[in-house]
């Protein structure tokens, strides 16, 4: 028996959705690209996996070009989850911006600052997915 989901219930990118409604989650991260980001990544073609030096440690690692310069830059930039962003893109992108970890809509809202728990919560339950955000199975 499922229960009925709650503030505190969790949600995060569903990554499949992405391929089953036919849509290229690539694209949609470069499109959430800062302007500096977009220049050094004139497409999301060839960026899923780059070369990243740690600056502390010096270890190179391979991760994710677009959503790893989402992560580090574009979501330090004041305009990334600005007022003028509207609420569903900026749920989208806090999900990015934190590497799509499971949040409940008491974090987004805690991390926001916008509207209530109870209307992000409704809004993930009852809004059109653009984004594919979906409940957090933890069983899976």
């Amino acid at each position: 028996m499922q229960l009925k989901p709650t503030a505190n219930t969790r949600f995060r990118i569903d990554l499949d959705w992405w391929d089953r409604e036919g849509r290229s989650f690539r694209v949609e991260l470069w499109n959430h690209l800062c302007p500096e980001c977009r220049q050094r990544f004139v497409s999301y073609r060839d960026t899923e996996t780059i070369d990243w030096v740690d600056p502390e440690t010096a270890e190179v690692m391979r991760v994710d070009g677009l959503w790893h310069s989402l992560r580090h830059c574009c979501s330090e930039r004041p305009e990334y989850l600005a007022s003028d962003v509207s609420l569903s893109t900026a749920i989208f992108r806090l999900f990015l911006a934190n590497g799509n970890e499971p949040l409940s809509a008491l974090d987004i809202w805690q991390r926001l600052a916008r509207r209530d728990p109870d209307t992000i919560l409704r809004l993930l339950l009852r809004g059109r997915s653009y984004y594919g955000i979906r409940v957090f199975d933890e069983q899976a």
